[in-house]
């Protein structure tokens, strides 16, 4: 079992920057691939982006490639996503999760937190 908690979510304005985290315990979060979803009210969870467990590869979709970087610090158990250039449509409820290999599709993730609630104001 691998239990993971994300925090660093809040209120800012279009164009400022933010920085999530998500702290994992349980099983050795270094050896899953691991990722970020967003929902926002009446719409399917949404990929965002995603790091292989060794770091080497990762993915973003493309409405925020260039704008947020996924990060991993193997020393600490904990994976990031800084967001820069925050746009209103960025906002939703933000997940980490963790699968078995590198996925884009929510539904191949097997870990999941509970979520941070980011809110973009225009």
């Amino acid at each position: 079992q691998v239990q993971l908690v994300e925090s660093g979510g809040g209120l800012v304005q279009a164009g400022d920057s933010l920085r999530l985290s998500c702290v994992a315990s349980g099983r050795t979060f270094s050896t899953y691939a691991k990722g970020w979803f967003r929902q926002a009210p009446g719409k399917e969870r949404e990929f965002v982006a995603s790091i292989r467990w060794g770091g080497a590869s990762t993915i973003y979709a493309d409405s925020v490639k260039g704008r947020f970087t996924i990060l991993f610090d193997n020393a600490k158990n904990t994976m990031y996503l800084q967001m820069n250039s925050l746009k209103p449509e960025d906002t939703a409820i933000y997940y980490c999760a963790a699968a078995a290999a590198l996925y884009s599709n929510y539904r191949q993730y097997d870990y999941w937190g509970q979520g941070t609630q980011v809110t973009v104001s225009s």
